[in-house]
Formats: C-alpha cells, sequence, structure tokens
C-alpha cells in the first residue's frame, strides 16, 4: 500500500478532474450522462492504486461537490445515483463467480439506481419534465426508457471492464515506484 501522502495527492488529481469533467456537464448540455459516466471511470484509478475505500470517499467529496458547481443539477444527480459509485460497486460484483448471476446482479443494482434516480429527480427536486418526456414517448414510455437506460448500462459497464483492463496492461506499470 502507498504512503498517506500518495494518497491524498492521487485522491486530489482525480478529484479536481471529476470535477472539472462534472463542470463540462453544465456547460455541454448535450453530454449531461457521458461525463457523469468518464468521472465515474476516473474513480477506477482510486480504487485500483490505493483502496476501494479511499475511492469511495472520493466519490462522496466528488458527489457532494459537483451539486454546487455544476450548472446542470441533472447530470449531478446522475453521477452521484447512477454512474460515480458503479466502479467501485464493480469491484465487489465482479467477484460472483457465476456469470449470469453476476450480470443480473448488476442489472438489479442499476435498475435500483435508477428508479431511485427518478423518484429523487421528480419528486424531491420537482423536475417534472422527464416524466412528461415519457408520456411523449406513449403509455409504455417509462418502460421504454428503461430498457434504453439499461442498454447504455450494459454498455457502460463493458466499456468499464475495457478501461480497467488498459488501465492495469498499459497506464499502471508506468505509476510503480522503482526501487
Amino acid at each position: 500500500m502507498r504512503d498517506i501522502s500518495y494518497r491524498v495527492a492521487l485522491g486530489g488529481i482525480v478529484s479536481a478532474l471529476c470535477l472539472i469533467t462534472m463542470f463540462l456537464a453544465g456547460i455541454i448540455p448535450a453530454l449531461y450522462l457521458l461525463l457523469p459516466m468518464a468521472a465515474g471511470v476516473l474513480l477506477m484509478v482510486i480504487a485500483a492504486e490505493v483502496s476501494i475505500g479511499w475511492a469511495a470517499l472520493t466519490y462522496l467529496s466528488v458527489g457532494i461537490l459537483s451539486l454546487f458547481i455544476c450548472a446542470d443539477k441533472e447530470a449531478a444527480l446522475v453521477f452521484i445515483m447512477l454512474f460515480g459509485h458503479y466502479p467501485i460497486i464493480r469491484f465487489y460484483l465482479e467477484r460472483i463467480k457465476i456469470k449470469p448471476l453476476r450480470g443480473a446482479a448488476k442489472l438489479v443494482v442499476f435498475n435500483l439506481c435508477a428508479a431511485l434516480f427518478f423518484y429523487v429527480t421528480v419528486y424531491i427536486f420537482g423536475l417534472d419534465q422527464m416524466v412528461e418526456e415519457m408520456n411523449d414517448i406513449g403509455k409504455y414510455g417509462a418502460l421504454v426508457m428503461l430498457g434504453f437506460c439499461n442498454l447504455i448500462f450494459i454498455l457502460y459497464d463493458y466499456n468499464l471492464k475495457a478501461a480497467y483492463s488498459i488501465y492495469i496492461r498499459k497506464l499502471m506499470p508506468k505509476f510503480k515506484r522503482k526501487k
């Protein structure tokens, strides 16, 4: 395990990069889903280099600060409730040996978070436009949106696996200290 100054420095750098990414989500509204996903990917570096607990603390700090600095509050909520914590939880879910069970567990976690996101967004923050957009799709608008979100999540999980593999093989050896 690395010393405390390394952990603090790495946590600060990753936090700053995540916050810049979240700030850009307010400037470029079309990327309000993609940029929180990218910020979540950065948290894998902390989990791989330091620990999962340290990554969780970084996630909490970025989540709270993104609510204050991000102009698009929905993007901040997407990070907090959907894509920020998942790369950390994924380390635990990957320990499930049976592939179909692991995939089902990942989808259950995502769908619970998606339902919570919907209720918090609509009923606590009062962003009723989400319900109106679902009604525009038709009678089954919510199910269509949930299905589309699950497809996005599956792609995100696949890309997380690829990004983590690239990080472990290519980038992590460059960060190791020479003794």
